[in-house]
């Protein structure tokens, strides 16, 4: 057996050793407890697959993070950062390069309103670093409010906006960020019984926490248009409508975190577009602007924003900013998305197959208590008890079951991404119906292990 990548089965099983041997010896990981790391070793990918130091081929429902939007090895974008390094490697940002200048122009084109401006950087945590800089810049203020139930990223700023418990060890409640509830009819803070009340409820809670804190001391409220990590959650009709109209009557900068959810995923270039007319102040993005090819990400700026900066400088800024590779990524990225119809493609696949694939496993599987998203955007929250709403692991942690559950579901030829209780189905935008069919039917099968757990 040969794989994508040319390797024979038994030359690409020796790399992986290799690889395994030195990645455990001198690879310092993220998020973890090292001396506790089994990681997988991935050799070759192609599309929505993947294949492991053993050879196995994986449906690849996690995107790895949530990136690979284009799906592995895309060949135009493989192609484009090829012809990019043959022309131009690297330059610095004050220098203008034709894979920036285009890059700029084609994400300009596809941002809500006027956000014609873009600052380039090296992913989404520092997209949103710069973006609460310009936003404390802008208006003379420095608290910054965030939602429990989010991530932005892990560098200082990112983490303590993060709503997860991996704030903890990084927060020492000097950083000037407030959370907040946003809303999460299943799991309410507000007694609320329907999507409506939730709305209305989680924005008199965010006012009062406006009020409480003092308008005049808020840069900005930070939101992930659509939460990722913390749990898929859509914001119920009129909320983002609701913040946008808090931001402008108490001047306070709005910004659209859409590092996860932006760039095809939610079956449109930007999740802010599922909520007619909302237009924020700044957008973050990275991830799927080229599916993390090369790393990139960037902050959509507004005209007001960016005349900020019109006679005094910006005090911000990165050697890589617009790096030619990874800018020419993305620009091969968005126009095979815009050729090969991929958006378009999420969309379809998450309104005919995924989401209606999954409401039918809901039914067969008390295990899970919800099914929520929106394009190739899905998580399950699994529960012990559908009336209780007990998560089948706790907040902050894991379990037997969920450990099992996932492990099944990979020995069966199927990545997912896992978050505490929740399975998120988050494939490539680019996948199709027999794949998409192919992952549902190995959740089917893995999925009575956490039945077995239900009370």
């Amino acid at each position: 057996m040969t794989l994508p990548n040319g390797l024979t089965a038994e030359d690409a099983r020796r790399a992986a050793a290799r690889a395994y041997e030195l990645d455990r010896r001198h690879v310092f990981h993220s998020w973890s407890a090292q001396a506790q790391l089994t990681p997988m070793t991935i050799t070759a990918a192609q599309g929505c697959y993947v294949w492991d130091g053993d050879g196995n081929r994986l449906l690849d429902f996690s995107s790895q993070l949530v990136n690979t939007n284009i799906g592995h090895q895309h060949p135009k974008v493989v192609a484009a950062v090829q012809e990019q390094a043959a022309k131009l490697c690297t330059v610095g940002p004050q220098h203008v390069n034709d894979a920036r200048s285009e890059a700029a122009r084609l994400i300009a084109e596809r941002t809500p309103g006027e956000l014609n401006k873009i600052f380039f950087t090296n992913g989404g945590a520092d997209a949103v670093e710069h973006a609460v800089r310009m936003a404390r810049l802008h208006t003379g203020r420095y608290k910054v409010l965030a939602r429990y139930r989010s991530y932005h990223g892990g560098t200082e700023t990112a983490i303590n906006l993060t709503g997860d418990p991996r704030r903890w060890p990084n927060d020492h409640g000097n950083s000037g960020v407030v959370h907040f509830f946003g809303p999460f009819l299943y799991r309410s803070q507000f007694h609320a019984s329907t999507e409506s009340e939730e709305a209305e409820r989680a924005l008199a809670h965010l006012e009062q926490t406006i009020a409480f804190e003092g308008p005049d001391t808020i840069a900005a409220i930070v939101l992930e248009s659509i939460p990722g990590t913390a749990g898929i959650m859509v914001p119920p009709a009129g909320y983002m409508a609701g913040v946008r109209e808090l931001c402008d009557k108490y001047g306070i900068v709005f910004i659209a975190d859409e590092v996860m959810s932006g760039f095809g995923r939610t079956g449109k270039w930007f999740a802010i577009a599922h909520f007619d007319g909302v237009v924020p102040d700044l957008v973050t993005f990275a991830k799927g602007v080229n599916s993390g090819y090369v790393p990139l990400g960037g902050v959509a700026i507004s005209p007001a924003i960016a005349a900020s900066f019109d006679d005094r400088p910006y005090p911000g800024g990165l050697t890589y900013s617009g790096h030619p590779l990874a800018t020419a990524a993305a620009v091969a990225t968005i126009n095979a998305m815009r050729d090969e119809r991929i958006v378009e493609n999420a969309a379809d696949i998450g309104a005919r197959v995924l989401g209606p694939g999954l409401h039918e496993l809901a039914e067969r599987h008390p295990s899970i208590g919800e099914v929520r998203g929106t394009g190739v955007f899905w998580a399950l929250e699994l529960v012990r008890d559908r009336r209780t709403r007990e998560p089948l692991a706790p907040y902050g942690g894991t379990s037997t079951a969920m450990s099992a559950t996932v492990a099944a579901a990979k020995a069966a030829g199927l990545l997912l991404f896992v978050n505490f209780n929740r399975l998120h189905v988050v494939p490539p935008c680019v996948i199709g119906e027999a794949e998409a069919k192919e992952g549902l039917a190995i959740l089917d099968q893995v999925l009575s292990i956490a039945d077995g757990h239900v009370d």
